[in-house]
């Protein structure tokens, strides 16, 4: 009896030396907060583990999106045997062992497994092979967690057992509701826990990124820094002087790094100059490489600016040289400069267009033989014996440094023209070119 009590006392104080984020954990879907789609009432999901069903799925979603809280509460609501690895830790002798268990269990007990693999990504293509035939044959559930996209970091034959569901970050709704409970719960924070404002609550969601652990974790820090000051309420400067720096979730080779970037080329062809500035600072606070972010804009410059704004191209590689030399924080003024200067300025893909449209005559058969008075005469013979070069005219000959002459087998025509700002011009001046007689510039008594 002793020995119960002691385990029990124990077992308390384990649980109040969590961080709150733990403690706080829900037990139920009616506790649980957030995607409303997968676990809501009437949601696909929810019916399912109502009905006692189990699917082996792939829960891809941000860092505190309630992953591993969803599994629990599915193995809970269904009655079997939870069982929680790490692909990090976990070997493939760890994984046949649960396997193993996971049988036994079956055949004498009646009893099922759900196994939940955190970080699955992390397994290697022999390690996800061993949990195949398991999840195939109805072994164990399988539930692997995921920040990464499985669709390029798991195995096919066993992705395609699986059902991914995508967990968003969570809304500021969700948030709020996650730690207004945490508030209002009896001793979650102690007895003389500080009051918080509204504008420190709506604080501490704003900063989370729609994760539900940096938000209560937010909300322990601002505590445990009022007490020690022996204030009564937290307020929204008391909840910021008491926060550590917020953490950008970030990526440098996985989706947050491909989507961030993906917007900011969006924003800057957009023509968006805050939001391309707001999805640069991201990378920047995020760790991300400056020259990765220079090679893009340089992209950018002759992909969507092009002759619209040819001082694009310049301004961008003078960027990217910047950044070269100088390195961060400095080259971050540089990469500023050129995104607003990108963004602002009138947009043109014609060039991408033309050469690809150039490029696709000739994957189609176009000739690609070049003429002979376009071709070289390094040496005399080339001339005489081949006609190399011979009735070239060389447009510095004639007036406007123009002549009219055929510079490709063909009639074919890939450049439109169509963008903004100079281009305009540019292509005006093509018109007009190509409108003129055969004949023009050439002077009928020059031999």
């Amino acid at each position: 009896m002793t020995e119960d009590l002691f385990a029990h006392a124990g077992a308390r104080e384990a649980a109040a030396a969590m961080p709150l984020a733990a403690r706080m954990r829900p037990r139920s879907l009616d506790e649980f907060s957030g995607h409303a789609d997968l676990v809501g009432p009437g949601a696909p999901l929810r019916m399912a583990l109502e009905r006692d069903e189990m699917w082996s799925v792939v829960l891809w979603g941000s860092p505190g999106t309630g992953k591993t809280s969803l599994a629990r509460i599915a193995a809970s609501m269904t009655k079997r045997r939870f069982v929680e690895l790490s692909a990090v830790s976990a070997t493939v002798r760890d994984v046949r062992g649960v396997i193993a268990q996971a049988a036994s269990d079956r055949d004498l007990y009646r009893k099922r497994t759900l196994v939940f693999l955190d970080e699955i990504h992390r397994f290697n293509k022999a390690q996800q092979d061993v949990l195949l035939p398991a999840v195939e044959d109805g072994v164990i559930a399988l539930w692997g967690a995921t920040t990464e996209n499985p669709y390029f970091e798991l195995n096919a034959p066993l992705l395609s057992r699986m059902r991914v569901l995508r967990l968003q970050p969570l809304e500021a709704g969700d948030l709020r509701v996650i730690v207004r409970r945490a508030l209002d719960s009896p001793d979650v924070l102690g007895q003389d826990a500080p009051r918080f404002e509204a504008e420190a609550i709506e604080q501490a969601v704003a900063a989370s990124g729609g994760d539900a652990r940096v938000a209560l974790n937010w909300v322990e820090s601002a505590a445990a820094f009022a007490r020690e000051r022996g204030l009564l309420t937290v307020d929204a400067a008391l909840a910021t002087q008491a926060a550590l720096t917020r953490q950008v979730r970030y990526d440098r080779a996985a989706d947050e790094h491909y989507d961030t970037i993906s917007a900011f080329i969006k924003s800057v062809r957009g023509s968006d100059p805050d939001a391309a500035l707001f999805w640069l600072a991201k990378m920047l606070e995020g760790g991300e490489a400056p020259e990765f972010i220079a090679r893009r804009i340089v992209i950018l410059a002759s992909e969507d600016i092009g002759n619209a704004d040819p001082q694009a191209l310049p301004l961008a590689v003078a960027a990217a040289s910047a950044v070269e030399r100088l390195g961060l924080p400095e080259a971050r003024y540089a990469l500023s400069q050129a995104t607003i200067y990108l963004a602002s300025a009138p947009k043109s893909n014609a060039a991408g267009r033309a050469l690809g449209a150039a490029e696709q005559a000739i994957r189609q058969g176009a000739n690609v033989d070049v003429p002979l008075h376009l071709r070289g005469a390094a040496h005399p013979g080339l001339a005489e014996a081949h006609g190399q070069s011979v009735g070239y005219r060389y447009p510095h000959d004639f007036a406007g440094s123009w002549v009219a002459q055929e510079y490709m087998p063909g009639k074919q025509r890939f450049y439109d023209g169509r963008g903004g700002g100079q281009e305009g011009e540019l292509w005006r001046r093509i018109q007009e070119r190509r409108t003129r007689p055969p004949t023009a510039g050439i002077d009928p008594d020059r031999p």
